[in-house]
């Protein structure tokens, strides 16, 4: 009888770690070679900061009676172009040509030793790949950090800006300003060497889907834990710290008041990302990342913005609830 509670233990222990070390299974190459894209990869290769650069994309042809426009899906942070998969396919069969790139520095994309990294760099490079693809003017959709990033391409480009979606897109505040500790580059860098399976999945879940999680959800902590863990890890991580302190350091928010392009705001009311919020002081952290509030708040600053709202939802809508995420898309764009 003295012996059940340790081998309940030891059992319990061994599922845990059977679990964790089945989300990291698959190690995949520093521009994440070996994971499979919904949609066939293409490399845009062009110069930039004095190097050879490549940046994957998906160019994904309307499925059926195209309708002459061009949609460009913009990924987040801990995302790539491949997590907008289901988008890409609704889109597609409405006859839109969708384009979905890999930022430099993440996914299928050139990990480069030494880049100034700075949003008006990845509009820049995005733009100079619709030119090479002959896309004059697309309709301009980001989430999380690509929401950062697509209000600086339309900032730049808005006569190549039909209309500017962002899905619970980052930087609706100014997370130092309103007090949220700095990092430097290093201090980034000793973080993001320490991500692992377990612990991605632990934050998506509580961030990303409210606490909840559904199978289909594994395929996208496998990508960036085995991406993370393998022959890339540092150049992975070198990259993800400078692209965390461009996030920090480089805000959108004082500049929403100058969009001039046809604007929707697309928001998970349960989101609560906020940048260094994890090591803030309890009376900052309390004050960041509502997107409940963010949301409207933005929304007002945006000329004629126009503000869909998914209560209860969290981080990432068109992942947690695709069919309805994409089904609202839609009919936005049609609008």
């Amino acid at each position: 009888m003295a012996l059940r509670f340790p081998v309940k233990l030891l059992i319990s222990s061994l599922m845990l770690m059977s679990s964790a070390s089945a989300l990291a299974a698959n190690v995949y190459g520093e521009q994440l070679e070996g994971f499979q894209y919904p949609y066939p990869l293409q490399h845009f290769n062009f110069a930039s900061q004095q190097q050879t650069l490549s940046m994957g994309y998906m160019d994904v042809q309307p499925a059926q009676h195209a309708n002459g426009q061009t949609v460009v899906l913009m990924h987040g942070k801990n995302f790539c172009g491949a997590t907008w998969e289901d988008t890409i396919k609704a889109l597609s069969q409405q006859g839109y040509r969708v384009v979905a790139p890999d930022q430099i520095g993440f996914c299928s994309s050139s990990k480069p030793a030494n880049y100034q990294y700075t949003f008006q760099q990845l509009a820049q490079n995005t733009h100079q790949l619709l030119q090479q693809l002959g896309v004059d003017k697309a309709v301009i959709v980001g989430h999380s950090t690509g929401g950062m990033l697509a209000t600086r391409y339309a900032l730049m480009y808005p006569q190549q800006t039909q209309k500017l979606v962002l899905v619970n897109p980052i930087g609706l505040e100014d997370w130092k300003a309103k007090g949220a500790p700095w990092r430097s580059v290093d201090q980034w860098y000793q973080r993001e060497l320490k991500l692992n399976a377990a612990g991605i999945k632990k934050y998506e879940q509580q961030t990303y889907y409210v606490g909840q999680w559904k199978p289909e959800y594994d395929k996208w902590v496998d990508m960036l834990a085995g991406l993370n863990s393998g022959p890339g890890h540092k150049k992975v991580a070198w990259n993800s710290a400078l692209i965390y302190d461009m996030i920090f350091t480089q805000p959108v928010y004082y500049e929403f008041k100058d969009l001039k392009v046809p604007t929707t705001l697309m928001i998970g009311t349960s989101d609560t990302t906020a940048i260094g919020s994890d090591i803030a002081p309890p009376a900052v952290k309390a004050q960041l990342g509502h997107y409940n509030v963010l949301g409207k708040q933005v929304a007002k600053l945006i000329p004629g913005a126009r503000l869909i709202e998914f209560p209860g939802m969290g981080h990432a809508p068109q992942m947690e609830e695709p069919q309805k995420f994409n089904q609202t898309l839609i009919d936005d764009l049609a609008r």
